[in-house]
């Protein structure tokens, strides 16, 4: 598959966040009119805490659609509230996952230019926003989170726009590969070479991989 179609574009501005009222990016409204894209994301569009997301090498969140039923499946008596833009991304698509989208894949989303960065790392959020404390844990452990844009050329995008594979690497590393390295105990330091060298991969992702390469390095192998 190399071509999809734009199911639905959400944007959102900050909102606080029940019990506490922390401040969040998480609730998104769906889009009508075509939305502009620029090097920070969508217009209209607001991150809560900088730290960990937005900015040029997340500046659009990408969740497959495909993934609700696993939720769904996994925690029932929540399955209505699962449904695209709920997990706080921009992006929704059928047919592309965790599976079939690799690092430094660039897609054209209407007309925009997109290219993947590095995977979304779930955080306690969205446990308080569907009320479930073992949401993020199982959408980590399995590996579907969705994933980071940056913006190669900016454009305007809007559900039903076209959604094209453009460019992908030699070797493709796929969000899944890379993820299942990361939750690895004692992942294969050879491996971590390979990952981090990996065209397209964002700077955070190539130290992050660093670090854990060098604590590999300096503890030994597994006894």
């Amino acid at each position: 598959m190399s071509r999809a179609v734009i199911l639905a574009v959400h944007v959102g501005g900050i909102t606080p966040l029940p019990p506490e009222g922390t401040p969040t990016g998480i609730f998104k409204r769906a889009a009508t009119e075509p939305l502009a894209i620029g090097p920070e994301g969508l217009e209209g569009d607001a991150q809560a805490d900088r730290r960990v997301h937005g900015g040029p090498e997340k500046a659009v969140l990408h969740y497959a659609a495909d993934n609700y039923a696993l939720l769904a499946a996994q925690f029932p008596d929540a399955s209505a509230a699962f449904v695209p833009g709920s997990l706080g991304e921009n992006l929704s698509t059928l047919g592309w996952t965790e599976d079939t989208v690799c690092i430094g894949d660039v897609f054209r989303a209407g007309g925009a230019l997109l290219q993947v960065s590095q995977p979304r790392s779930p955080c306690w959020k969205i446990n308080h926003k569907f009320g479930l404390d073992a949401l993020s844990r199982f959408v980590a452990e399995q590996g579907i989170a969705g994933w980071y844009y940056r913006v190669l050329a900016g454009g305007t995008v809007a559900p039903g726009d076209p959604f094209e594979l453009v460019e992908r690497n030699p070797q493709p590393l796929s969000l899944r590969r890379l993820w299942s390295a990361h939750l690895a105990h004692r992942p294969d330091p050879e491996e971590l070479v390979r990952l981090r060298a990996t065209p397209g991969l964002s700077p955070n992702w190539v130290r992050k991989l660093g670090e854990r390469l060098d604590w590999l390095r300096r503890h030994g192998p597994a006894q």
